[in-house]
């Protein structure tokens, strides 16, 4: 019987269980090669810009349509890193190992690898320029250049991370700093913040401050810890439904949660965070910390902001129904980059490709896109070492769920998804172009509903 076949006969629950043996199983993951190395050619038939998880999962979506020989990645980074993974390093869940592989062996086979870095976009003339002074022309190009971290925007930042008691999981010189201050706690503050700018994974955040408040308990060290998240939204969550489970958490684990407050300073050799409260411009707090959890401030990456391609706030301007560009009609935009009114996340990116494969593929038969992104982002919310409530939502914030249960529950078999299950989907077929997401899984589960 053939694995599809096996997978279509289970029952729902049966199904559900047959995912998450798969998601956790430990062998080692194919790779792709690129082959013999070839001189990068000055014009190509798609031009990808980024090699993260948009542009490598939509580089090997086009390398089906157009051939390898046709498509080319421009990332100067030599380790690709799955991200979402590093909620679980910084808490001493996972190793950092595990969440990167060198560049070269997730570029799709054939696919040219231009190591360099964009400095210049040209959609006017289909071209870009990169800094080793090289021009390299395109007849659709794919924007996939994420997101650009500022520690910088903090006073005392980055320099503030070679003093102890302070990590983020947002980088990946820092998350193991992360784990470090978790572990040296004694007694006092353990503060955990959310900057006043759009960021990545929005519940990256407060997932570690769960995570904190379960080593606290495991190793004893709870009644000696004021856990305090410090937040410059007026909301724990953007989703009633989820921010109503999490307010339940809160308050049964006596968190204390500080709406408005932005960090705009840290004195690490003093362990001092100064915050800014955002209703009272001007008004701040210094507060001491035992550990510190910095979510830094992040914003287009600097070549977007005065390209045309970008909107007024620097963003890559796409239609959010099609994903494209709503000047440029052979430019196309993915993930974090964009201007797209969703939650800026990895499930989101596997959603957006599916999507984006449509519309490229009819823009190339000069017909008009017809297949609509709804807005797909999904957010696991690990609130423990084995517990996690995964919040899926559309552009309107709506619940838009994947499995025929409640999802607001905390659920071991969650936790087991985000930890083992998702790590293997993105390796072997999120990377690959072969995951758009689970609406086809949405499907399966609800086709019994009667």
């Amino acid at each position: 019987m053939t694995l599809l076949a096996s997978v279509v006969s289970c029952s729902r629950v049966r199904l559900f269980a047959c995912f998450l043996r798969l998601g956790s199983q430990q062998a080692s993951p194919l790779q792709l090669h690129t082959g013999a190395s070839l001189a990068a050619k000055s014009y190509y038939e798609v031009l990808v810009l980024g090699g993260g998880s948009g542009g490598i999962s939509m580089a090997a979506r086009m390398k089906r349509k157009v051939g390898a020989e046709n498509v080319a990645i421009v990332e100067p980074s030599e380790t690709h890193f799955y991200q979402p993974i590093w909620t679980l390093v910084g808490a001493g869940a996972k190793p950092l190992s595990s969440s990167g592989r060198p560049t070269a062996n997730v570029i799709p086979s054939g696919v040219e690898w231009i190591k360099a870095r964009v400095v210049d976009l040209n959609p006017d003339k289909n071209c870009i320029h990169t800094d080793d002074d090289k021009k390299i022309s395109y007849k659709y190009l794919i924007i996939a250049l994420g997101i650009q971290l500022d520690y910088e925007k903090i006073k005392s930042l980055p320099e503030g991370f070679a003093h102890p008691k302070i990590g983020s999981n947002y980088s990946v010189r820092t998350v193991e700093k992360t784990w470090k201050a978790l572990q040296d706690f004694k007694e006092g503050n353990a503060i955990f913040t959310f900057p006043n700018t759009p960021v990545k994974c929005a519940g990256a955040p407060q997932k570690i401050m769960y995570l904190s408040e379960a080593y606290f308990r495991k190793t004893g060290k709870r009644p000696k810890a004021n856990i305090i998240f410090n937040t410059s939204l007026g909301a724990i969550f953007g989703v009633k439904k989820y921010a109503d489970a999490l307010q339940k958490i809160i308050q049964e684990r006596a968190l204390t949660v500080n709406y408005k407050q932005n960090l705009i300073e840290v004195r690490a050799d003093k362990q001092e965070a100064v915050f800014e409260n955002l209703d009272k411009p001007g008004e701040t707090q210094v507060i001491s910390y035992e550990m510190l959890h910095v979510t830094p401030p992040m914003s287009p990456p600097d070549v977007l902001k005065t390209s045309p391609v970008a909107d007024a706030a620097g963003w890559v301007d796409v239609d959010k129904d099609t994903l494209q560009h709503k000047r440029y009609p052979n430019v196309f935009g993915i993930g974090d980059c964009t201007n797209l009114p969703t939650s800026k996340t990895a499930a989101a990116v596997a959603a957006q490709s599916g999507i984006l494969d449509r519309t490229i593929s009819l823009i190339m038969k000069n017909q008009t896109p017809v297949k609509k992104y709804d807005g797909y982002t999904s957010c696991p919310l690990v609130t423990g070492y084995n517990r996690v409530i995964l919040a899926e939502f559309n552009y309107n914030a709506e619940p838009l769920e994947t499995f025929p249960f409640d999802q607001s529950k905390e659920r071991l078999s969650m936790y087991l998804m985000k930890a083992d299950m998702m790590p293997f989907l993105y390796w072997n077929l999120m990377l690959r172009g072969y995951w758009g997401g689970p609406a086809f899984l949405r499907k399966l589960f609800h086709l019994g509903k009667s």
